[in-house]
């Protein structure tokens, strides 16, 4: 089933996450394995995918490996990423009780690590264009 139509049958949350994903400096939304999983993308980067897993709606987020571990002990919602390296990613579900500041949050800091990894000319494009309170906001450790 296309994306589209869960975001549809779906709560305002999944509109919310999919807009403020789509809100970070160059984030581009692309369905490279089926119509069901959208990958955001910057700089062909992953920052973060949204799908369902067993009918509820998820997000795949990069976390350090200490703070992804620490966060599954914190949040219910929060679990070792589904099809993903489970060190670095964790898998939120969206219909549970994480606030949407600590998503935000989270999401913030999932897109920081992966421009942090960007070859250094790129990253220090985005840096000029953007800014780096807009890039790297919300990140626990600052550039």
């Amino acid at each position: 089933q296309p994306f589209h139509s869960i975001c549809e049958r779906n709560s305002v949350d999944v509109k919310i996450v999919k807009s403020y994903l789509l809100f970070k400096p160059e984030a581009e939304e692309c369905y490279p394995f089926d119509e069901s999983a959208a990958v955001f993308k910057v700089q062909g980067k992953m920052f973060a995918l949204l799908s369902r897993y067993q009918g509820r709606p998820f997000v795949n987020l990069k976390r350090n490996p200490d703070h992804a571990i620490e966060l599954r002990g914190i949040f219910e919602e929060v679990f070792p990423a589904y099809h993903m390296n489970k060190r670095h990613w964790n898998s939120i579900f969206l219909d549970g009780e994480l606030p949407m500041g600590e998503l935000e949050r989270l999401i913030d800091h999932s897109y920081a690590l992966v421009v942090k990894g960007l070859k250094k000319s790129i990253r220090e494009g985005l840096e000029v264009r953007y800014g780096k309170p807009l890039i790297y906001q919300g990140d626990i450790k600052k550039h």
